[in-house]
């Protein structure tokens, strides 16, 4: 497998599919966050992704671009959000997300598109949910949206699910990877403040996108593995049981702290 990219999925791609999958090109790189608005890292992306469709179209390779299932692609009436369905994405990283989904279909090349939940592993950028809420808890302070919900699923499962699709040769098709099952950021807060024996003041900012539903219909039948897993109330504590280092993090504080 060719992976493009150098950030936090790319390293779990690498050491799960090794040179497995040799016709295969991932595109890991390019714009993550979703609440991105810039115009230039946008289009930075843009031309990495027509630059490597032009090469596997030439190569007869397949590419597996990554989009995304939050709440910038679905939201409101039109959920739970559908991979056939209508799509009115109501934010420029979803609008952006959606235009590449569409020149890879165009482009002759064979092609899947994941639209991802929040996905959450060891190594994730500190701008995502869990590191940044977590340094907010020890730093004393949290910043909350207020009835914001994130639809949270392990990078092992989105390894599982790209790798069962691979191997059925699954292409020309757009597939949601998340559990279905969001969770309240509130719920999350207070687990890791459980967790960490912390209790940070609170400070709500109004929130003004509609929840968003991701259909896992698609993938529980292609994947049956992934449709076997449990997503319920556990799901949460697992993940922070995994990947929530707060030692790390009160260290990497604390060397903050020494050198401001």
């Amino acid at each position: 497998m060719d992976v493009v990219g150098n950030g936090f999925l790319a390293s779990h791609l690498r050491p799960h599919f090794g040179a497995g999958y040799p016709d295969v090109t991932v595109i890991a790189a390019g714009v993550s966050s979703a609440g991105s608005t810039e115009g230039a890292a946008f289009d930075r992306e843009a031309n990495l992704v027509y630059d490597v469709l032009r090469r596997c179209r030439a190569g007869g390779r397949t590419v597996v671009f990554f989009s995304t299932a939050s709440t910038g692609m679905y939201t409101g009436a039109d959920c739970p959000g559908t991979e056939d369905g209508p799509v009115y994405p109501r934010t420029p990283y979803g609008r952006h997300k959606l235009g590449l989904e569409r020149v890879c279909a165009l482009s002759g090349t064979p092609f899947l598109v994941l639209r991802l939940g929040y996905v959450v592993g060891a190594g994730a950028p500190p701008d995502q949910l869990l590191p940044a809420l977590t340094r907010q808890v020890l730093a004393g302070e949290v910043t909350v949206f207020r009835g914001a919900r994130r639809d949270l699923v392990d990078v092992r499962h989105l390894m599982l699910v790209l790798d069962r699709l691979l191997a059925a040769r699954v292409a020309g098709e757009v597939v949601n990877v998340a559990t279905g099952a969001p969770r309240d950021v509130e719920d999350v807060l207070a687990a890791l403040e459980r967790r960490l024996g912390v209790t940070p003041a609170r400070h709500y900012v109004a929130h003004d996108l509609e929840h968003a539903a991701v259909d896992t219909a698609k993938v529980r039948g292609l994947v049956p593995e992934f449709a076997e897993l449990d997503f319920g109330p556990g799901y949460l504590d697992e993940l922070l049981d995994r990947y929530v280092d707060a030692d790390a993090v009160r260290g990497g504080l604390m060397e903050a702290t020494a050198g401001s």
